[in-house]
């Protein structure tokens, strides 16, 4: 019910903003969070039903990165208020973090399928696939930090340039406040699991090594002490993954996004850092493939007499940009 209020509420403010397009991501999370968490509910009274487990294992691991897509898309809608000082095209944020994103969720997916159908005491077979579900946990955690540095890289390349230009206007600065809060909380959450899943393993391997080497079964007590406490107390599940995904959804309440910025992509900010223009919107009319390859536009900006899409400069405003810089740089 707790997760279930905010998505609801999430869907009203996307219907109301008429940002669907943008946060529509946030009421899809809620949903999943949600449901992950009424079967996880429903498994702790019917245990023998290892459908329901992994379901709600699955949908509780995909949450996070789907509201991690929210945010690309945000910092996305962010870079094309102020375009002229993103680090990278705006559109790409979400093609290239989002590509990334998707193989966290297919290794999320695997791992937590050979987690749930196999055991760390079981066949040589079995061992095995417990230990290769471990590790493409551990991959996509891995890979899921990777994404996040990334994501602030972006982040605070934009948020020095609109400062250092003089252009940082209150409202897409309060965005890009949020947005550093809502993956702070992702990171925490994915760092608790990343502690999980590195002790869970290795427990549970000196557990199964221990019932070897006395020539017994050792008791389902003795196993379970062996684990990390990460893995026997609750606790830490609600403090570290409840709790943040929980924050994370009434934050974006608190501070929808479309309180700071326009409707339309198309509506950027001018150079002067007040008045707000309506232009052609940036194009990008390199193929799907080489927006994936190259988000930088590396190749492009090669390209002999190719200037870009860089339809800002022609706006009357192009000039106070740099006259900003100088009086920054003489001050």
């Amino acid at each position: 019910m707790a997760d279930g209020s905010p998505g609801v509420f999430h869907l009203y403010q996307c219907a109301h903003y008429k940002s669907f397009r943008v946060t529509s991501y946030l009421p899809f999370c809620c949903a999943i969070f949600c449901a992950g968490f009424a079967l996880r509910e429903y498994g702790a009274f019917n245990v023998s039903k290892i459908n329901i487990y992994i379901a709600s294992t699955l949908l509780i691991y995909m949450s996070p990165p789907i509201l991690e897509l929210a945010n690309y898309h945000i910092l996305g809608r962010t870079l094309y208020y102020i375009p002229y000082m993103s680090p990278i095209h705006p559109g790409r944020v979400l093609t290239t973090l989002g590509s990334l994103s998707a193989v966290v969720e297919v290794l999320n997916a695997l791992g937590v399928s050979y987690l749930a159908t196999s055991s760390p005491r079981g066949s040589p077979a079995s061992s095995a696939r417990y230990a290769l579900g471990h590790d493409l946990m551990r991959a996509s955690l891995a890979l899921q930090l990777f994404v996040i540095a990334l994501f602030y890289t972006l982040a605070g390349l934009f948020h020095r340039g609109i400062v250092a230009g003089r252009v940082a206007h209150p409202r897409a600065v309060a965005v890009l406040r949020t947005l550093y809060v809502s993956m702070l909380l992702i990171l925490a959450r994915t760092v608790y699991r990343a502690v999980e899943h590195f002790g869970a393993s290795s427990s549970a391997a000196a557990a199964a090594a221990r019932d070897l080497g006395d020539g017994a079964s050792g008791g389902e007590e003795e196993w379970w002490r062996a684990l990390s406490p990460v893995l026997r107390y609750e606790w830490f599940f609600w403090v570290f993954e409840a709790v943040p995904m929980l924050v994370n959804a009434l934050m974006w309440n608190v501070r929808h996004p479309r309180r700071y910025l326009p409707e339309g992509y198309k509506t950027y900010l001018a150079q002067d850092g007040e008045t707000e223009l309506d232009g052609p919107g940036w194009g990008d009319k390199r193929n799907y493939i080489m927006t994936v390859v190259d988000p930088f536009g590396v190749v492009a900006m090669c390209e002999r007499g190719r200037k870009g899409e860089a339809f800002w400069e022609e706006n009357g405003f192009h000039h106070l940009l740099g006259g900003k810089s100088g009086e920054g740089q003489a001050a």
